[in-house]
């Protein structure tokens, strides 16, 4: 079954749709209508434009290519699984929300609240604006992602991340089981109170990273303008060129090219071993 080149508004235009092709529709209108492929399983949806809220929810088993969700298009994809989704546009807030096993490449999306409590989630190839998206997602494998925002990955579950560039505040706090491979992580505040946060290869940028971690490590990193860094945290770190400051690191080793500072208060009693080249 297929449908090609329609326009629809109306409430549930293609309520539990199955086994379908929908190709270069427009899913807008005066009719306002919201949740247009809700319960729908087995679907190939391919060129279409999105103004309307809510247009997947329960779907099951879904390829989406070369669509396009405007900022209207809120809460885009809840309750799903098995979604494969390719070089789209995705707009509009909580774009997904409660679903497993997402696949995305070559995507741009703009979204407040990206994927929040998503399962097993693969993304590839793509740039993300977003606050506080991948909020207690589990399961992630992630290459090539461009990111801009704050508040990403909090309270996050075994994730890995690759050859990506990550500009965002206040990331990964309380996450645990974290790697992230050759990336860039630039933003104030990284990954506070995280556990088993790996770091090989990266780059990490910003005031005060890295503070109260259990299980934490650095291999091969760079660290730049990061003053007051390891507070009160697990670490074993090596680090190239220059750290700003360390501050009251509770315990394991830092060990780096040269710091400016090592700041340890009165009282405090870490077992950490600091070393300078």
């Amino acid at each position: 079954m297929i449908f090609e080149n329609k326009v629809y508004d109306e409430e549930r235009a293609l309520y539990g749709l199955h086994n379908a092709k929908v190709i270069s529709c427009r899913f807008e209108g005066p009719a306002d209508g919201e949740s247009a492929f809700k319960e729908c399983r087995d679907i190939e949806v391919e060129k279409c434009f999105f103004a309307l809220r809510y247009p997947f929810w329960h779907v099951t088993n879904a390829k989406i290519s070369g669509i396009e969700m405007t900022e209207t298009c809120r809460a885009a994809l809840w309750y799903d699984k098995n979604i494969e989704i390719t070089n789209s546009v995705l707009g509009g807030i909580k774009a997904l929300r409660e679903c497993d096993y997402i696949f995305l490449s070559g995507c741009k999306i703009k979204s407040e609240e990206f994927a929040w409590k998503v399962r097993n989630i693969k993304i590839t190839d793509s740039e993300l604006t977003s606050q506080y998206p991948f909020f207690e997602c589990m399961n992630m494998d992630i290459k090539k992602l461009s990111m801009t925002g704050k508040y990403s990955f909090q309270y996050v579950e075994n994730v890995l991340i690759r050859d990506s560039v990550l500009k965002t505040k206040d990331a990964f706090w309380h996450a645990k089981n974290v790697t992230c491979e050759n990336c860039i992580l630039e933003g104030e505040y990284l990954a506070w109170y995280s556990e088993n946060l790996k770091l090989v290869n990266c780059v990490i940028r910003g005031t005060q990273p890295l503070c109260y971690c259990k299980g934490l490590v650095l291999e091969n990193c760079t660290m730049e303008k990061t003053d007051l860094s390891f507070e009160r945290s697990e670490v074993e770190a090596t680090v190239k060129g220059n750290i700003v400051s360390v501050k009251n690191p509770m315990k394991g080793f830092v060990k780096a090219d040269s710091i400016g500072e090592i700041i340890v208060e009165e009282g405090f009693e870490g077992l950490c071993t600091i070393e300078t080249k």
